[in-house]
């Protein structure tokens, strides 16, 4: 049968992708979501972007548009350097593209650029990288970053977990859609380091680019697999720590 499955922040972490593709047996039966941030905080950045570029070739696949995603087309495209996102993940992206013929950068320049924004299901559930702030939902969206850099929405869900829907000041926002996943605020931030549920909002972002794993979901039963901590995968590296 197929499946629904969603993929948190990889972040340049190769290992822990094809960790998790093997053991949720991921086969071309199934669709394949992945939320952005694919680059910036391990040292195999150029290698998880050729990956997913193979597996759109083999398999259904939409991939989103992360921050860091956007951050890095920006050096790639505009030579726009960012202190900041260097010292977030940035430079260890850098390093794995140095000395990449540019055959390959053109072709990765390409995928960056056609990352989607969201990606809306005929079941009403709803896959974004970060949020958005319009109560009307995405379609009227006036700011698009906010798609893949607004933290409001998880922190709306947060803060409403014990609402029930009948309740006066239950937010619009999250009234919209069956389901929202998303990535981009590290669930280790709040010591979770497993898929983690509030109002109907998911949270796929296990801390990968910290000390955490990957993780892969079953968007229909919410099995999930995981990947060895990242850092047991990289032992000579920081990551995002």
């Amino acid at each position: 049968m197929s499946r629904t499955l969603v993929i948190g922040d990889i972040h340049g972490g190769l290992k822990a992708l094809e960790q998790v593709l093997d053991r949720a047996q991921v086969t071309p039966n199934d669709l394949l979501i992945f939320l952005g941030d694919y680059v910036d905080g391990w040292g195999q950045s150029f290698e998880v972007i050729n990956k997913l570029i193979s597996l759109k070739s083999s398999h259904d696949c939409i991939f989103l548009r992360g921050n860091h995603d956007e951050l890095f087309y920006d050096w790639l495209t505009k030579s726009k350097d960012n202190p900041n996102w260097l010292f977030h993940g940035g430079q260890a992206t850098i390093n794995s593209y140095a000395d990449r013929p540019y055959n390959f950068i053109k072709i990765h320049i390409h995928f960056l650029e056609n990352l989607e924004n969201y990606y809306l299901d005929n079941q009403n559930r709803l896959f974004v990288h970060a949020g958005f702030t319009n109560v009307r939902g995405v379609e009227d969206e006036h700011f698009t970053k906010m798609f893949y850099w607004d933290r409001s929405l998880w922190e709306t869900a947060l803060a409403s977990r014990d609402l029930s829907l009948e309740d006066k000041f239950y937010p619009e926002r999250l009234k919209l859609y069956k389901e929202i996943f998303i990535g981009h605020t590290a669930l280790s931030k709040i010591n979770i380091n497993i898929p983690f549920q509030a109002a109907n909002v998911w949270n796929v972002d296990t801390g990968a680019a910290f000390t955490n794993a990957l993780t892969i979901m079953d968007v229909g039963t919410k099995e999930f697999w995981q990947s060895d901590p990242l850092p047991s995968l990289y032992p000579n590296e920081k990551g995002r720590n």
